[in-house]
Order: C-alpha cells, then sequence, then structure tokens
C-alpha cells in the first residue's frame, strides 16, 4: 500500500471519472486504472463500480475514499507544520455558530491564546469535513448518537426562533408558537438538520419547501413565500433586510455541541473545548445575575 493508491481512489471519489481524476493528478488514464486495480487487489475487495459514463464507489470504497481524504490531509498538515511551524486550529460550523457569544470567545481566545490562532469555516456538512480532517473541531446542533468516531460534548440549550418577513402580520407579535406558523409554508434549509415537520403535532404539520442553502431560505422568508424555525444563534449570525426573528415560546431547546474526532487532529482541540466550557458557563452566570 502507498500514498498513491490512497490518492488515487481520493480523486476518483471526488471527480467521478477516471478522465477527471487523472487530470487532477496529472497521471495518464490508463497509469490510474492500473493503481486502482492494484489498490482493489491488495485490500481484496471492489471499491469502485465502473458504469459506461461514471465510476460510483462502493460501500466499501465510500468509507475509505472519507478516511483516505483525512489520511492525506493530515500527512499535507505535518508536512507543513514540519517546515512552517504549528497551524491555525480550524472550527467548522454549519450556519451559526454561537450566537453572540462567538466574537467575545474568539476575541478571548486570541488573548489568552496568541500562539494558536482560530480559523472559522462554515460547512455545508460538518461532520463530513471533520472525517476528512478539514476541521479539527465542529459546533454542530445535531444528535450525536451517530458519530461513534467522534467527542460530542454538550455546550448548552439553544432556543428557537421563528423567522418571517417584516411585511406578514405575525412580524407584530411580541413571540409565537408552533401552531401560528402551521398554516403557512415552513422553508427547510438543506445544511441544517434542526428543524422538520416532527416539531408540529401530526396533525398540523405545514406544508414544506426545502432550500439548498442559508442565503435562498432568507431570500424566501423575505419575500414572505415561506416562514422558518431556526436556532437563536441565526439571528445574530444572519441578520437579513425584510426578516425579523421572533421568539417561539413552546418549541424544545436545540442542544449545541462541540464536537472533535477521537483521533485528534490539532493538539490545542482539547483545550479549546475546556475554554469553550469556561466561556459558555460564565456567560450563563453573567445572565443569571443580570
Amino acid at each position: 500500500m502507498e500514498l498513491r493508491h490512497l490518492r488515487a481512489l481520493a480523486a476518483i471519489g471526488d471527480e467521478g471519472t477516471i478522465t477527471g481524476a487523472a487530470a487532477t493528478l496529472h497521471v495518464t488514464q490508463s497509469a490510474l486504472s492500473r493503481t486502482l486495480e492494484q489498490l482493489e487487489s491488495r485490500i481484496g475487495t471492489r471499491l469502485v463500480e465502473r458504469t459506461t459514463r461514471r465510476l460510483v464507489l462502493t460501500d466499501a470504497g465510500g468509507r475509505l475514499w472519507e478516511r483516505a481524504h483525512g489520511l492525506l490531509n493530515q500527512l499535507d498538515e505535518a508536512l507543513a507544520e514540519a517546515s512552517d511551524g504549528p497551524r491555525p486550529l480550524r472550527v467548522g460550523f454549519a450556519w451559526a455558530t454561537l450566537g453572540s457569544l462567538t466574537v467575545p470567545l474568539l476575541r478571548s481566545w486570541r488573548d489568552e491564546h496568541p500562539d494558536t490562532p482560530v480559523r472559522v469555516h462554515r460547512c455545508d456538512d460538518p461532520e463530513l469535513a471533520l472525517r476528512r480532517a478539514e476541521v479539527d473541531v465542529a459546533f454542530l446542533r445535531t444528535s450525536p448518537q451517530a458519530w461513534p468516531q467522534f467527542h460530542a460534548e454538550p455546550l448548552f440549550e439553544e432556543p428557537r426562533v421563528a423567522a418571517v418577513s417584516e411585511e406578514d402580520p405575525l412580524s407584530r407579535a411580541p413571540s409565537l408558537r408552533l401552531d401560528d406558523l402551521a398554516d403557512r409554508t415552513v422553508a427547510l434549509c438543506a445544511t441544517a438538520a434542526t428543524t422538520n415537520e416532527s416539531l408540529w403535532p401530526v396533525n398540523r404539520r405545514p406544508q414544506t419547501a426545502e432550500v439548498a442553502n442559508v442565503d435562498e431560505w432568507l431570500t424566501l422568508i423575505a419575500t414572505g413565500d415561506a416562514v422558518g424555525v431556526t436556532a437563536d444563534g441565526t439571528r445574530h449570525s444572519h441578520l437579513y433586510p425584510g426578516v425579523r426573528y421572533l421568539p417561539i415560546s413552546d418549541a424544545a431547546p436545540i442542544t449545541v455541541h462541540l464536537v472533535r474526532p477521537r483521533i485528534q487532529t490539532h493538539p490545542e482541540a482539547d483545550t479549546f473545548l475546556e475554554f469553550v466550557q469556561r466561556a459558555v458557563g460564565a456567560s450563563d452566570r453573567s445572565e443569571a445575575v443580570g
């Protein structure tokens, strides 16, 4: 097994064709095909299904493709660190970080740990980014049961809010209930997994419209074609002309987690977790006093 075998599978999974993968790796198509055949022979299982137009990863191929990206990223980072020094700690998130805590937290970290800068990365799929070692830790608002390869530490409970058009009569209310939204179309963002029809009783579930990203979600709401339900952090990180955020009095809160791989990709990941836990605890105490 050589690194070229892993690079070959990573490129094939990314590009979906031998032609595209060969161009990415700057090798001939025949050489890349031989490398793939060698890898499958040495592992003893098929990794790629060949069709007339595309290559499709098998289940085993998909798992190894993710691990290959992670291993290759870690190797590249280790080599870069050897020549350039320690790299920043990369923090991933899907659409909202920690709401109003985000900027004060990052500033405090910079002051206390000037030798370990933090770089924040928005990811459509932070879990995949963690598996591929593209980020070192991530703030996630989804359930940790499906993450056996990660440590998921709960940080705090975050309320849900409604997002409505400023032209909507609902925008004049001080707060809303889920039932107030049941007769509307509810926009669901593909990059957020915290809102779906199950928030409402079976006999009062609204129509839904799925959009690809947060920008489309906000536009659909601002024009009055839909309403939304989201985490409170969204109203801090995604202010948008024509959209008003309102508290929801009867929606269950969302648990915000800090997630990191069991095999860490950055030596300061545990220190960052402890720092965030202290910052969140201090914020809770401050609000209680206030």
